[in-house]
């Protein structure tokens, strides 16, 4: 193969695996529907991207070219169709990554919620520590600016997704699993499917499976050696002691562990959630063997990852942050970590719902967890994907919204509408197009401040 093109290369995992060919030397280019940050990105390391159907772009020689898609792409895509029907070899993104991390130590972090977080850290631990992996991250390394690292040493560090049953092309030596709630039920049907779902991941792990404790996967369900970890229950193997919280919201804490501990952890990210995710991180590395001096460095020096609880604005009397939060409990737990790092203010949320399915399935669940801020902004659904359903709106989610202030607005009045209300903590949620709001959202709220 001379050529890899990528269907939806604008995706977070399928751009870290453009990166990656490119690097090894490839001829790579590939369509996305939308220009965006990571595309323009993309662009400027010399990969060509288009934003047209258009099979003119298809590089013509199909038997040196490979064809990546992501499964979010409609199957009746122009593009899709025709290199499925003129002898290209076609394979999904999960297939790609099952395929380069096979014969390398791969270290693999699924679950619902936490594991782009998480397996960003991991990656930084075993990066800063000296040892070295190559990681295929589902968000862009605050560190390191990319979603993609190589490195010589023969360990993967990867984001194993549910979406899809993605995480199936795996075969993980020590793998996490963070969660595991209802979610892509468009996907699975029901949370039974879900759930068998990932006991098939554990089957597939080899070494040992750290799980959030309490979660439903026995030892019956994995050959690997099964450890827990929790954020301070006594009960996990792996969990936190003596959390506290300092004045921006950054906590220290001691770190229990099987036959020893880590005192006087202090994590780079704010938000009880991310000393979470990062004993999690930390029972990754400390089971491959890094040593607990290098594990309390590198998360004491990990920045996070763009849009997990990213901080654009900071003063005493206006703050924003942006969070990719889409599932009513990544919600929950936003919010929760969000009032520990802003004490006694008063939290605006905007909120994008991202597909109809995911909208009708948790519409009482989204109301619940949004009716914990102060004032919620909410936007119309963002499609991505799917066709609208009848019925399937966000005033379903608005009205069961119990919070003192509530309203609905379409996109184009977000900016006009914010300049006239007073704010003090502003948060943006979504997996949609609400991005393209931070960085005029942060130049409002700056001259705000000026």
């Amino acid at each position: 193969m001379k050529h890899v093109y990528f269907i939806g290369i604008g995706g977070i995992g399928m751009s870290a695996i453009a990166r990656y060919y490119k690097r090894k030397g490839y001829d790579v280019s590939g369509y996305d529907r939308t220009p965006s940050e990571l595309t323009a990105a993309l662009e400027a390391e010399g990969i060509a991207v288009h934003y047209t159907d258009d099979t003119a772009f298809i590089p013509e020689d199909a038997a040196e070219t490979l064809v990546v898609y992501t499964p979010a792409i409609p199957k009746e895509m122009g593009e899709l169709v025709y290199v499925q029907t003129h002898g290209y070899r076609v394979v999904k993104r999960s297939q790609m990554l099952g395929e380069i991390a096979r014969g390398q130590a791969c270290l693999a972090v699924s679950g619902t919620h936490g594991k782009t977080t998480t397996s960003t850290l991991t990656a930084h631990i075993f990066t800063e520590s000296g040892t070295g992996c190559s990681a295929f991250l589902g968000g862009i390394s605050k560190n390191y600016g990319t979603n993609l690292l190589v490195s010589p040493t023969p360990v993967v560090v990867a984001e194993a997704d549910e979406f899809d049953r993605s995480f199936l092309q795996l075969f993980p030596e020590i793998a996490v699993i963070t969660a595991i709630d209802a979610d892509h039920l468009d996907i699975y049907g029901d949370y039974a499917h879900v759930l068998e779902a990932f006991k098939a991941f554990a089957a597939q792990v080899s070494g040992t499976l750290i799980l959030k404790y309490g979660l439903p996967v026995a030892a019956t369900d994995t050959p690997a050696r099964i450890v827990t970890y929790a954020y301070d229950d006594p009960r996990a193997d792996f969990h936190a002691e003596n959390a506290r919280p300092d004045a921006t919201g950054h906590f220290s804490y001691d770190l229990v562990f099987p036959g020893g501990r880590i005192e006087g952890i202090r994590v780079g990210t704010p938000g009880w959630v991310n000393v979470e995710n990062s004993v999690a991180a930390a029972a990754i590395a400390l089971t491959y063997g890094i040593a607990p001096d290098k594990v309390r460095a590198a998360i004491g020096s990990f920045q996070g990852v763009k849009r997990r609880l990213e901080l654009h604005v900071s003063s005493p009397g206006l703050s924003y942050i942006d969070d990719y939060a889409h599932h009513p409990k990544e919600l929950s737990t936003a919010i929760s970590s969000m009032r520990d790092i802003f004490p006694g203010r008063r939290i605006t949320a905007i909120f994008q719902p991202h597909l109809y399915t995911r909208t009708r399935d948790f519409a009482k669940e989204f109301a619940e967890a949004l009716s914990a801020v102060d004032k919620l902004i909410l936007l119309p659904i963002y499609p991505a994907r799917e066709l609208p359903i009848p019925g399937v709106t966000s005033e379903i989610i608005l009205a069961d919204v119990t919070a003192p202030e509530k309203v609905l607005l379409p996109k184009e009045e977000l900016l006009d509408y914010l300049a006239r209300e007073p704010l003090d903590v502003l948060v943006t949620f979504g997996a949609g197009d609400v991005d393209r709001f931070i960085g005029p959202i942060t130049e409002l709220l700056e001259k705000r401040l000026a």
